[in-house]
């Protein structure tokens, strides 16, 4: 059984040596040991979110505090090639399924993107902020739940002509379509750099977006027989890059 994983913010953890002592306080805190009811003695790891992580035995556990010895410190190098999963937005909750499945799976950037045929919307302001921050901490509570060292980052509304932009810098691009005659467990695929993956709406993707997006050079390819819906069509499509990429 692995340790259970906690986030820290503001804590240099890079810095931390042997020894020292880091303190679980705030949601984190209650998490560990209200929810987890962890105990002094156990081991746990707190990581940054960015790669560092502080392996720890508790020494002290209180009403939504916990303190921890640092016995050990290890930097996770970021994986190769970096998975990127461009999500159309998914109607109601499914978004909040869709991020915290594929953080699971090991995606690396999330992409909220709003696709022509998208039934949900982003409106300005206030509320589109509140959006994207319900995607990430959703990525940020399926990373600890996952035990990665890594966040995924979820970056702000993407538009296509922003799509096309990011294909262009990636060492590959693949766009889900269910009649493409390219299966995509059979396509060749980079070890390094940006491997970037389009996932339609509901409606899938329209007939200018793909245009756009294989002019940029991205391959439209076949998830498998049937057709999945959005929310899960990004982690089901991230697993198989996963194996063809050797990370899995």
């Amino acid at each position: 059984m692995t340790a259970p994983v906690f986030l820290v913010d503001g804590v240099d953890l890079s810095a931390a040596i042997e020894g020292a002592l880091i303190a679980l306080t705030g949601a984190e805190g209650r998490h560990a040991a209200t929810v987890r009811r962890i105990r002094p003695g156990e081991r746990v790891d707190v990581a940054d979110g960015a790669g560092v992580i502080a392996e720890c035995v508790v020494t002290e556990a209180g009403a939504g505090r916990v303190e921890l010895r640092v016995q050990a410190r290890r930097q996770v190098p970021a994986p190769e090639p970096r998975i990127v999963v461009v999500q159309a937005l998914p109607k109601g909750d499914r978004a909040e399924l869709a991020t915290e499945t594929m953080t699971e799976v090991g995606v690396d950037v999330i992409v909220p993107w709003a696709a022509e045929r998208c039934v949900a919307r982003w409106p300005a302001g206030d509320r589109a902020d509140k959006a994207l921050a319900r995607w990430r901490s959703a990525a940020r509570e399926a990373a600890k739940q996952a035990r990665r060292s890594r966040i995924p980052d979820v970056t702000g509304l993407a538009s296509t002509a922003d799509v096309a932009a990011r294909i262009e810098r990636a060492a590959a691009a693949v766009v889900l379509e269910p009649g493409a005659g390219a299966a995509l467990s059979r396509l060749d695929l980079p070890g390094h750099g940006d491997v970037v993956l389009v996932v339609g709406p509901e409606g899938g993707v329209s007939p200018g977006e793909l245009a756009a997006f294989t002019a940029a050079g991205a391959h439209p390819a076949r998830l498998g027989e049937s057709v999945l819906r959005t929310s899960t069509a990004g982690a089901a499509a991230a697993a198989v890059l996963m194996s063809r990429t050797g990370r899995w």
